[in-house]
């Protein structure tokens, strides 16, 4: 595909937008005045003298007002698109732009049992089977922990999910750390996967995913963390959670312009630690419902505030981190798949890069594996979406049009032979046979047959191995992890 075809490709993909040039403006305007009038509590030691360095004001109470003209030059100096490639070292991804990449998220509590029904809390198995579960599934293109195993002390435990995430997948890893110590692991893990730091820092592998503490605060792990990723050229994540009328305003365009502002306070540590890092901003808008103090991941609020955060990325040519695949229902139903799937659409028809989250439940504390595959498909179909109407002199396919004329069929034509693959999207889940034939297979539903290609990926699927000796490296140094 030439230069001329891949625009006119880009070009025809639908797109959606909930922003004005003018209203963009607005909320950049917004969060350059919340870093420079107001600023960030910078509890770590380091970052605070970075930042001094650079100019910013720094009172005794550790608030630092960041001026506009160091943030913009920050955004200036990260890259607009990071490549990251799988295990073996082949390119799967390329974060930024509008392309969109879905995946699972980490650290849930607890894990539905697909055959029960019944929740558990989960252990660290519950990572190994999501991981292989999401090796075999073609619309999942990263992989996390989706469980914090309950069954290992925490000092432990991101590790050893981070190891077991490498054994059953090759997919690139988002991984979530205690401290320094065990995601320099994490890292040497990379390392030894690649043959080496060189080839690492070429052919990225894991990224590292962080939050400060809303409103305002830059703890001191958390930042100990993004230094590291800075220093490593590990791609780094650091997205706010604030929680619109709790600890962030409850307006959407201030809920938005607060958490680019505490985005944007890490991306510039980020860059004075290490000018070209690559970083990936972003934000979780959550909101608190009023009636029931829950955090709903999908309320139409947590929706706009989430489409305004993707547009402000791409305002700032920057590759961002998103959502897909989530519902605030506690089981799989039909609550969870319409709106798993809207979130799923959405975050693809907005241009939205590295989305995770996908199969969580019960306001992000539960997963459930079967939404992960009824959910590869929904994602397949949107991907189909977003590819768009090509319109040309063979699409439009008058001359065609003209051979059959008002006595003829397009069934014999060879033009429908040739365009039939790629124009028409095909289920494997999603029922479009007739009553009968529905009911003589077993009248089954979308969750019950996506339970039955769960099992088959549970039996059958084989992810492919570490060599031998790499594996015995990487064992050697989680066992020696203290």
């Amino acid at each position: 595909m030439d230069l001329n075809e891949i625009v006119d490709e880009i070009a025809m993909r639908p797109t959606i937008s909930f922003l004005s040039s003018e209203d963009k403006d607005k909320i950049h305007n917004a969060a350059f005045r919340i870093l420079s009038e107001i600023g960030m509590r910078i509890l770590q030691d380091e970052a605070l003298a970075l930042l001094k360095d650079a100019g910013c004001e720094v009172a005794d109470d550790r608030m630092v007002r960041i001026p506009g003209d160091l943030v913009k030059k920050c955004v200036d100096s990260a890259p607009n698109h990071i490549l990251m490639f799988d295990r073996g070292g082949e390119e799967v991804m390329d974060l930024g732009g509008h392309r969109s990449y879905f995946g699972t998220g980490s650290d849930l509590i607890y894990s539905l049992n697909s055959e029960t029904g019944q929740r558990h809390a989960c252990v660290l198995e519950d990572v190994g089977r999501a991981a292989k579960v999401c090796d075999a599934l073609p619309n999942i293109d990263f992989i996390m922990s989706f469980a914090h195993p309950s069954d290992f002390p925490a000092s432990r435990a991101y590790l050893l999910s981070f190891q077991s995430m490498a054994i059953n997948s090759t997919k690139p890893i988002v991984c979530t750390a205690a401290g320094r110590s065990d995601l320099s692991r994490m890292w040497e893990i990379g390392r030894i996967l690649r043959s080496g730091e060189d080839d690492l820092r070429a052919k990225p592998y894991l990224i590292y995913y962080g939050e400060p503490i809303s409103p305002l605060k830059y703890p001191v792990e958390s930042v100990d963390k993004l230094l590291f990723c800075a220093e490593k050229s590990i791609p780094a994540i650091f997205s706010p959670a604030p929680i619109a009328g709790s600890t962030a305003p409850m307006t959407i365009a201030g809920h938005v312009a607060q958490g680019l502002a505490e985005s944007f306070c890490g991306l510039v540590i980020h860059q004075l630690k290490a000018e070209g890092a690559p970083f990936i901003m972003g934000m979780g808008p959550a909101v608190l419902d009023m009636m029931t103090s829950q955090c709903s991941y999908n309320a139409p609020e947590y929706l706009l505030a989430y489409m305004a955060i993707v547009e402000m990325s791409h305002y700032y040519d920057l590759p961002n981190w998103g959502y897909a695949g989530t519902s605030d229902s506690q089981v799989p139903d039909e609550q969870a798949t319409f709106e798993a799937g809207l979130l799923s659409f959405l975050s693809a028809m907005a241009g939205s890069n590295l989305n995770h989250d996908v199969g969580y439940l019960d306001f992000g504390r539960t997963g459930s594996l079967e939404m992960i595959v009824v959910l590869d498909e929904i994602i397949d179909q949107v991907r189909r979406l977003h590819r768009g109407i090509p319109v040309n002199d063979e699409t439009l396919a008058v001359d065609v049009v003209k051979e059959v004329g008002a006595d003829g069929n397009f069934l014999t034509q060879m033009h429908t032979l040739n365009h039939l693959r790629s124009t028409q999207w095909q289920p494997q889940l999603i029922s479009r046979v007739g009553y009968e034939k529905w009911q003589s297979a077993g009248s089954t539903t979308l969750l019950d047959r996506g339970r039955e290609k769960l099992q088959q990926i549970l039996k059958a699927h084989q992810p492919t191995l570490i060599p031998e000796d790499q594996a015995r490296q990487i064992q050697e140094l989680v066992d020696r992890f203290e």
